[in-house]
């Protein structure tokens, strides 16, 4: 049998046989990935979530070169949010039919633990129905070392406070090679770290995410290294604790404006949906696989469906992170997701954080052109 028939059948696959896939034609790859998810989640199904970005601060002590997010205390744009002004954002959301909040922000180097603490419980008694999915390993870390608490403890804590999942933040790229460069985020926490805090969350129960970058100059097999530790924390959590990370998503390294650019090479499409496929096929203990718009543009995010992805991704009503680093689709309607997955010749569905389905939209109706509005003057002929 040779290495694509292999990898098309859903075996498992060793860090060598995936490392192959590289030489493997791309549209002879996607035929491969597209079979594996096929076999794994329902193959007329594209999901969707409605979803809210909330960066409660931008202040971070780490400084990681592909960030252009972060500000330090003393610059005069950096902010902490107050919680009105985080309940602002998610009444919105809660209009829309919205039903979680991504909320991350910097290594603060003064809130104090109780400000997270009580702005979870503020977030539970003013927006019961939103699932809260806070903060990242960097961030878990960052309260640990100034509270003095374990990474488990803290997550315990804020587990009581009303956290429900632990997104995969600061993943990017699980090879410390390639995360401790000097170009890169040699202050970040490691590999091992990033692992042992998402093991102390999935222990406790909560939602976790694995996250993928690609673009900083590593080479295929480091990728398939930063999958192997992915891979390997999911055999773990899955057998110890029933569950494990709910989806995979990776994208391509954004560089416009922020300290690493020209420093590394990046990663165009090509690579992307190699990536994706490749994920696919790897990483089959993982479930999910979510397609990247933000970063990618619709076109391409389309496009991965056809390579293993069977998830569009969320409507991010707001998003600061990556887009301050030169991503250019910003947030978009519910509408133009689901238009999105209609044209790539799939049944969209909205779901929730733990891939429930929520809701079947009415696609003739929410695609119905809109009205015409006439303007407010009449055009100067």
């Amino acid at each position: 049998m040779d290495l694509l028939t292999h990898a098309a059948s859903g075996a498992r696959l060793t860090p060598d046989q995936a490392a192959g896939l590289q030489h493997v034609p791309l549209f002879a790859l996607a035929s491969a990935a597209d079979a594996v998810r096929r076999q794994r989640t329902d193959p007329n199904v594209v999901t969707y979530l409605i979803d809210r970005n909330v960066n409660y601060s931008n202040v971070c002590t780490i400084g990681c070169a592909f960030c252009g997010f972060y500000r330090t205390r003393r610059q005069e744009d950096s902010y902490v949010l107050s919680f009105e002004e985080i309940s602002e954002k998610l009444h919105e959301l809660e209009s829309v039919g919205g039903t979680r909040v991504l909320m991350q922000g910097g290594v603060h180097p003064t809130l104090p633990f109780s400000w997270y603490q009580e702005l979870l419980q503020h977030i539970k008694k003013t927006h019961p129905a939103l699932r809260v999915e806070a903060f990242s390993p960097e961030e878990i870390k960052g309260m640990a070392k100034l509270t003095g608490m374990t990474t488990h403890e803290v997550l315990a804590e804020l587990q009581a406070a009303g956290l429900d999942g632990l997104p995969g933040g600061g993943g990017e790229m699980l090879v410390d090679e390639v995360r401790h460069a000097k170009h890169v985020s040699p202050a970040r926490i490691s590999s091992d770290e990033w692992i042992d805090v998402m093991d102390d969350a999935q222990a406790l129960g909560l939602y976790t995410t694995a996250t993928m970058v690609i673009g900083f100059g590593e080479t295929f097999e480091q990728r398939i290294a930063s999958m192997k530790r992915i891979r390997d924390q999911q055999d773990k959590a899955l057998a110890q604790y029933g569950n494990g990370f709910s989806a995979f998503i990776s994208w391509t390294l954004q560089t416009t404006g922020v300290r690493i650019h020209g420093k590394v090479p990046g990663a165009g499409a090509h690579e992307y949906l190699q990536n994706v496929a490749t994920g696919r096929l790897f990483l089959d203990n993982v479930v999910n696989h979510q397609a990247s718009w933000p970063t990618m543009g619709y076109k391409v995010a389309q496009t991965a469906l056809s390579f293993g992805a069977n998830d569009f991704g969320s409507t991010m009503l707001e998003e600061n992170v990556v887009s301050q680093a030169g991503a250019k689709h910003r947030a978009t309607p519910e509408r133009e997701i689901v238009r999105q997955i209609v044209e790539a010749g799939y049944q969209p569905k909205q779901r929730g954080s733990l891939y429930e389905i929520v809701n079947v939209p009415d696609v003739d109706v929410m695609l119905e052109p809109l009205p015409f509005e006439a303007p407010a003057e009449p055009l100067a002929l």
